[in-house]
């Protein structure tokens, strides 16, 4: 199961960089989320008159499968998710733990797919960009043969996954901006890729460094968590002092 869905997780990536380099050749430049300006948009109605970004109407199009929400949009979704009240960047589903020995089998049944699909439901309720859950449940349904709510769930996880590398360009002078650790492991592996080693560079910046594959290609990403540890930091205080 595991070859198959890396397969399956290199496809998606593949094609969101594809999607992101029809974006740069459209003169798209990767820009920093401005995360003020994000907050004021997704918060406050007076100033979303013209672009309907406020975090619930944003919320409304993404389970609706909305396919005409546009880069911004989405990126609005993503980050605009810091300011809302259950945002918790080290939250993990207590449903997600449930499922997690069944990744590890060469194959599924279809009794091992139901459950995976009905506890990854739950735990993407309970923390919505899990993105580790979008993709075991895509891979279930898929073997089940919904392809239909298997499509919705990919097209949504291929639009974060662009909302993301369009923050920067994972160097260092330009990483790219994360609302979870988690997911700067989630980039790399998604892109086929295998994480030997995680540093901390400074409060702010976090490497990845992968196994090379190619000598011509990166062997090493960056990515800005300065705002999970603010946030984190800021609901959180007196576990962020302990941590400390």
């Amino acid at each position: 199961m595991k070859k198959i869905l890396t397969i399956i997780l290199i496809g998606i990536i593949i094609s969101s960089f594809t999607s992101f380099s029809a974006d740069k050749k459209n003169k798209f430049v990767p820009v920093t989320p401005n995360m003020e300006e994000i907050k004021q948009n997704t918060q406050n109605p007076d100033s979303i008159s013209k672009y309907h970004l406020l975090y619930k109407t944003l919320w409304r199009k993404f389970q609706q499968n909305d396919t005409n929400m546009s880069l911004n949009e989405y990126r609005h979704l993503y980050y605009g998710y810091t300011f809302q009240e259950d945002y918790n960047p080290y939250r993990i589903s207590e449903f997600s733990t449930k499922i997690q020995p069944l990744y590890y089998n060469k194959t599924l049944t279809r009794a091992e797919c139901d459950t995976i699909i009905k506890y990854a439901e739950l735990s993407l309720a309970d923390v919505p960009f899990d993105l580790n859950q979008m993709q075991f449940y895509i891979y279930a349904l898929k073997t089940k043969k919904k392809n239909a709510l298997a499509s919705i769930w990919q097209y949504r996880l291929n639009h974060l996954i662009q909302a993301i590398l369009s923050s920067g360009t994972g160097k260092l002078e330009s990483p790219w901006v994360v609302i979870s650790p988690v997911h700067e492991y989630n980039i790399a592996n998604f892109a086929g890729l295998r994480v030997i080693d995680h540093k901390e560079i400074n409060d702010s910046i976090d490497q990845i460094i992968v196994e090379e594959t190619d000598p011509r290609k990166p062997k090493e990403f960056y990515f800005n968590v300065s705002y999970v540890k603010k946030e984190y930091a800021r609901k959180f205080k007196e576990s962020y002092i302990v941590n400390e």
